[in-house]
């Protein structure tokens, strides 16, 4: 059973492995949301952790997103160009914060709803019974130990 379109990741490495297919399975949806959102993973995940007002500096942001810093440097300041994000230098050291704009929570409202869309689609594409089989055997892998 190919999940996957097979250009995008080569059948030797899906080949009798689950872990591949879940994971190929998971970046296939994100490039298409991508696509469609004109927005990255690591935009989404920044615009995400500065959620309700949240005020973080870029480390602070790199260190809950498990991102290397410069990534997320470079993708604050291309955010902050747009106008999504205000930066403010920290009063003592050299932090500068980070928050969410009026723009920026817009956006951000703007991808939650696609994202929303696309759940609503897969979730009239699939049975009930369908639905609730592959989110039991997620939770079964993810409780797995290995």
């Amino acid at each position: 059973m190919n999940i996957v379109p097979t250009k995008e990741v080569p059948q030797e490495i899906l080949r009798d492995s689950v872990l591949a297919h879940i994971a190929a399975a998971y970046f296939s949806v994100g490039k298409r949301l991508e696509r469609k959102t004109g927005c990255s993973a690591t935009r989404g995940f920044i615009l995400s952790t500065l959620r309700g007002g949240v005020t973080l500096n870029q480390n602070q942001i790199a260190t809950l997103l498990g991102l290397d810093r410069t990534v997320v440097h470079r993708a604050i300041k291309t955010m902050a160009r747009e106008g999504l994000v205000s930066e403010r230098k920290a009063k003592s050291g050299r932090a500068i914060h980070v928050q969410l704009t009026p723009k920026g929570n817009k956006y951000r409202e703007r991808l939650i709803n696609a994202r929303v869309a696309a759940d609503e689609n897969v979730g009239r594409q699939l049975t009930s019974d369908e639905r609730t089989t592959l989110l039991r055997l997620l939770k079964l892998i993810v409780e797995l130990e290995f």
